[in-house]
């Protein structure tokens, strides 16, 4: 298996964090997101005390809302000590409305607008971490209007190339996020920003891209930014406070996806950033990461009913599911690749090669090509692991189709943290 929290029982059905995975379908109904909350729980921990062993006590995790995002979540990530990252009003006033401590909350965003930055400022968002010189003027001015001082960080583009999907690369100096370190323009906005009365550079943030397996990427954008901080205590006097070093750790979808050793990952960034400060004889400054995807991906599982088998001899067989594209579109934008089980004969030979489809109305509505299955027929239960980032989080209502519920799964109980859409919630702003 991917992960630890998932097995077999005796019965031959998949279990994840120990419940059978077709006793949950059958109460809950697919199709039907389950997390497992002990898991997170697990993954937070993790991050929060190794940054702290090896960073010391103002390290901070921040957790990547874009991954996933809902009420409860944002109540166990703050039981757990972390931060968070924001990236609209939407996710901000969720936790607002889940009384997460918005002070530890950093805003993201290529484009913030007026009434985004207004919004964040109006609920005491702590940070702001800024894209250019328009965003800075922007805060600037509401800041100044509410008569209050911003934090900020600059994010920086350190000009470091991944070799993964393009849509996930962000660290290039093309890249649309980010003020780019080598044409100069970094400088410059440093500048400007310690120039503007309402606003706090506290430091530097930069993220190079996501499922990063390897770790001389971040080495290499270690010594870039303290390269430029260097630059920018020599020439402008400025010690950076705060180095944000973003996401991006990889996590197992297939059995063909390296392990990762979070603990071994943080303790090698914390020798190279050693390193750095012996050298260059700077103050260590408070370390911040960004993980979204190792903290939620290995929680989650989605579980679908087969409405039909069909074969096509000589050329393919397809097996259609009662969800899709619409609650896990990565397939089909990324080509992104998962395992899929047949939750109820987990100890059949997997002996005939499937394409796992959905319902909606589209060619491209795939979950995963290739799939080998055992025999798999009408109301069989299929279940695709590691799907607790970036599927709810991305899912929509094309087709006019409800969003399922997420279910979430402790030692204790499960219990419904999300429901699911109904038929009248999708007219709801209709006129």
């Amino acid at each position: 298996m991917i992960s630890n929290n998932i097995d077999v029982n005796n019965l031959g059905h998949l279990t994840i964090n120990e419940y059978d995975t077709l006793k949950l379908a059958d109460e809950y109904q697919t199709p039907l997101y389950l997390i497992d909350e002990d898991r997170i729980r697990a993954n937070c921990r993790l991050y929060h005390t190794t940054m702290r062993k090896y960073f010391g006590a103002t390290a901070l995790t921040l957790y990547a809302s874009k991954a996933l995002c809902f009420k409860e979540l944002y109540r166990i990530i703050n039981e757990e000590q972390l931060g968070i990252d924001v990236v609209s009003s939407g996710e901000i006033y969720t936790a607002y409305q889940a009384q997460f401590p918005l002070e530890k909350a950093y805003f993201h965003s290529n484009n913030k607008t007026k009434s985004d930055i207004l919004f964040a400022m109006q609920h005491k968002v702590g940070y702001f971490v800024v894209d250019g010189i328009d965003e800075l003027n922007a805060i600037e001015k509401e800041a100044n209007e509410l008569n209050i001082e911003q934090k900020v960080l600059l994010r920086l583009t350190p000009g470091i190339d991944l070799h993964t999907f393009e849509a996930v690369k962000t660290g290039k100096v093309d890249s649309k996020f980010g003020t780019a370190i080598e044409t100069g323009q970094a400088q410059q906005i440093t500048r400007y920003c310690l120039t503007l009365k309402h606003i706090k550079l506290m430091g530097f943030h930069c993220h190079i891209g996501s499922q990063i397996f390897d770790i001389d990427p971040y080495e290499r954008t270690i010594n870039i930014m303290f390269d430029f901080m260097v630059d920018m205590h020599n020439k402008l006097g400025y010690i950076t406070k705060e180095l944000n070093l973003g996401g991006g750790f990889g996590v197992r979808y297939t059995d063909l996806d390296p392990i990762i050793n979070i603990e071994d990952n943080i303790k090698n960034l914390a020798l190279i950033i050693n390193k750095r400060l012996t050298k260059d004889k700077l103050p260590m400054p408070s370390i911040r990461l960004e993980p979204g995807r190792s903290i939620v991906a290995d929680a989650g599982m989605t579980l679908y009913t087969v409405g039909s088998v069909k074969e096509i001899p000589g050329y393919k067989n397809y097996v259609s599911i009662d969800g899709g594209m619409t609650d896990n579109p990565r397939f089909a934008l990324y080509g992104s690749k998962y395992t899929v089980y047949n939750a109820g004969k987990m100890n059949e030979k997997s002996s005939i090669k499937y394409d796992v489809v959905g319902r909606c109305c589209e060619s491209g509505d795939i979950i995963q090509k290739d799939v080998n299955l055992p025999e798999t027929k009408y109301d069989d239960i299929i279940a695709v692991l590691a799907t607790g980032a970036y599927n709810y989080s991305m899912a929509s209502n094309y087709n006019r189709i409800c969003r399922p519920p997420i279910i979430m799964l402790s030692k204790a109980k499960h219990y419904i943290a999300v429901k699911r859409e109904s038929l009248d919630y999708l007219v709801e702003n209709d006129i």
